[in-house]
């Protein structure tokens, strides 16, 4: 008899304290040891985590009014400018914004930059972070210039929105040139000196959920520390890359829009990258659970390092230019044992993102879920997926 189970049934055991959890990692022993039927009857929920840098990521913020009240125009926050064109008092500040009047945090490769990534990190430590902005004046918001001090917890609203966040897979990024390339997938030397890698493989939440069964719009998560939502599938979401027999893509394929409240979060989670001769990006804490309503999606929890591809990518020649092309595939069991062999020769690896951070993401969740503290959300939405047969180009500029 096959087993089917629904989210309030599995809802009403977390709230009892009697629901089996366990992480993306441990399903794999737990299944090969008591088989599929019964380990789809015995487990309820799979945590999984993910993180690393996640470019497309920001907040936005309300300051609240000023005496007289101002409609910030151009806004700065410790120097980096925050998207003032919402409203009165509103502003979007992105992780990558880096300050642009400041010549020591220049992109280049002897710079380590602050920037937008930081500031987020910075107040979410609930240390003080300067807030400058000017205004044209108008008879309601007659005000033109404010520099203040702020913390987060003078902040009416600050709403994590990050674009584009938990790549389902991504590139491993090798450089073929004769010289020295500095990357958003950090420093790659030449003549394929080295290759840099950038998701936590099997315990990354969309390996474990394909074809987006269980994950999608409304999705309660685990985001920076404290608890978030999936509001929409993430910008370049492309499903329909080409996938491996058991469904696993082997190119970016989905992305996720995540959302979530910043004054619950946590600088262990949300982290200010400086990457050398790009720039500076977030490190993001992302980890969805995944209900096992029956046991195709058990399955799917079963993915492995070893079925697991990336392709190869020269960020020399190909990612430059838009093209296509790449070095092969490698599986995560290959760059996750320090070398990988592309064209004869052994290259050595290195991560982009933290497997023992994700481990704890997952690991974390898992206690939350025991203990009673979060509840699952079925989606009011399906995420767009390969069996839609819909494709998106991110390329559309020649």
């Amino acid at each position: 008899m096959s087993v089917t189970k629904t989210y309030e049934e599995i809802n009403e055991k977390i709230k009892k304290g009697k629901a089996v959890v366990v992480t993306a990692e441990e399903i794999i022993d737990l299944a090969k040891e008591e088989g599929i039927s019964s380990a789809a009857a015995k487990v309820d929920v799979v945590t999984t985590g993910t993180f690393g840098a996640m470019c497309s990521s920001g907040a936005f913020l309300n300051f609240g009014h000023s005496k007289p009240k101002m409609k910030m125009q151009k806004v700065w926050l410790n120097g980096v400018s925050a998207y003032g064109g919402i409203a009165a008092v509103d502003a979007y500040i992105g992780a990558t914004e880096l300050p642009d009047d400041d010549p020591c945090n220049k992109v280049h490769p002897g710079n380590f930059n602050y920037g937008g990534g930081h500031v987020l990190e910075d107040l979410v430590s609930g240390k003080p972070v300067k807030l400058e902005a000017t205004a044209y004046g108008t008879d309601c918001y007659p005000r033109k210039k404010l520099e203040t001090t702020i913390t987060i917890h003078d902040l009416n609203y600050a709403l994590l929105f990050n674009p584009r966040n938990a790549y389902q897979n991504y590139n491993v990024g090798i450089n073929t040139t004769d010289k020295t390339i500095y990357t958003y997938m950090g420093v790659l030397r030449p003549h394929m000196m080295n290759a840099n890698y950038s998701c936590a493989g099997q315990l990354s939440p969309l390996m474990n959920d394909p074809y987006y069964r269980t994950i999608g719009i409304g999705t309660r998560i685990f985001l920076g520390g404290g608890i978030g939502y999936i509001a929409w599938h993430g910008t370049q979401h492309s499903p329909s890359e080409e996938r491996t027999d058991k469904g696993i893509p082997t190119g970016g394929a989905g992305t996720l829009a995540l959302m979530g409240d910043l004054k619950q979060m946590s600088p262990e989670w949300l982290r200010g990258l400086s990457i050398l001769g790009y720039g500076a990006s977030l490190a993001v804490g992302v980890g969805i659970p995944i209900p096992i309503l029956n046991e195709e999606i058990l399955e799917y929890t079963l993915v492995t390092d070893e079925d697991i591809f990336a392709p190869v990518v020269d960020y020399g020649t190909n990612y430059p230019n838009a093209e296509p092309g790449n070095l092969g595939l490698v599986s995560y069991a290959q760059l996750k044992s320090g070398k990988i062999e592309i064209q004869g020769k052994e290259v050595k690896t290195a991560p982009m993102s933290s497997y023992p951070k994700a481990k704890k993401i997952a690991e974390t969740l898992k206690d939350w879920i025991n203990n009673g503290k979060f509840l699952l959300t079925q989606p009011v939405e399906k995420l767009p997926s390969v069996e839609d047969d819909i494709k998106i180009n991110p390329l559309i500029i020649k």
